[in-house]
């Protein structure tokens, strides 16, 4: 399904009544067919938006996350790549649930990214549970279990390089020194993902990260991770280019499919040239810029 097709950004969640203890009361019934529109009612102890949306029902997935791409582009890449549909709720609404008890949220979480698969009525917080989760469920993750773990592993390892370009979340901000001291180590992490690349067989013009016929899990990741950045950060596009040819010719190739390419184009559209938002990523274009 094409990206514009979809529910997009900045969706409503619903709530339909559910029953004591499912998930429904937490982030709204994923029951959707046969609803009949003129019983669904708003309700202030839940919850909830005070909108029925039909596409929002008729959505595959909910997901929480704010409007940058970060680690939510993660989550939004895979469900691009297999062509699944989701909803997303605004900053106010994921305040809500990160601020409610932790009795009434569907998955204890301290903050976004939050998925919720509304086939299942299942709901998973943390970067790298959710792409396990869909891996799994979506048939992209390799046959056997070493590149499984491969997978897993190439997950976190995006999900370091982002809590460390993110200086774990903003705790400093970058400097010019602070940029110049973590620059070989960035550099290392390209390498890790250009050996993991030539053991499995990838070339500049073929091949995927961990081998195989198609693209997995593990190539989505590697494409979001450093074409996201690549994109937004000219000087780090040009380190990828020397420290990791082939990573960054995966990453070009894996970002060229149909429907990753509209995602980018979405992104662009509705973040513009946002990567995390907020004072960090003023430092780090401050340093990177200057």
């Amino acid at each position: 399904m094409a990206i514009q097709e979809r529910p997009f950004l900045r969706a409503q969640t619903t709530r339909v009544a559910a029953a004591p203890g499912s998930l429904g009361n937490y982030l709204g019934s994923r029951k959707c067919d046969g609803i009949d529109k003129s019983n669904v009612r708003p309700s202030a102890a839940l919850w909830s938006l005070s909108r029925f949306d039909w596409n929002t029902c008729m959505a595959d997935y909910d997901l929480y996350y704010w409007p940058v791409p970060f680690l939510g582009q993660f989550v939004r890449a895979v469900l691009a790549h297999s062509g699944k549909t989701w909803t997303e709720s605004d900053p106010a609404a994921i305040a809500t649930l990160m601020d409610g008890p932790v009795t009434r949220m569907a998955v204890p979480f301290m903050g976004p990214p939050l998925l919720v698969d509304k086939k299942t009525d299942f709901a998973i917080a943390e970067m790298p549970a959710i792409l396990l989760y869909l891996g799994e469920t979506l048939d992209l993750m390799p046959s056997t279990a070493g590149r499984r773990a491969m997978s897993m592993k190439t997950i976190n390892d995006a999900n370091d390089v982002i809590d460390e370009i993110n200086l774990d979340g903003g705790r400093q901000m970058w400097t010019v020194k602070r940029w110049a001291d973590f620059v070989p180590r960035l550099k290392r992490w390209m390498a890790f993902w250009e050996e993991t690349g030539r053991r499995h067989g990838l070339t500049a013009h073929a091949g995927y990260l961990l081998g195989g016929a198609t693209p997995g899990v593990a190539d989505v990741v590697t494409a979001t991770l450093w074409s996201t950045m690549t994109d937004r950060f000219r000087p780090i596009h040009t380190m990828l280019e020397d420290a990791a040819p082939m990573t960054a010719a995966l990453s070009r190739r894996i970002s060229a499919l149909p429907a990753l390419a509209d995602l980018t184009a979405k992104a662009k559209q509705d973040y513009g040239d946002a990567f995390c938002g907020g004072e960090i990523e003023a430092s780090l274009r401050d340093v990177i810029e200057s």
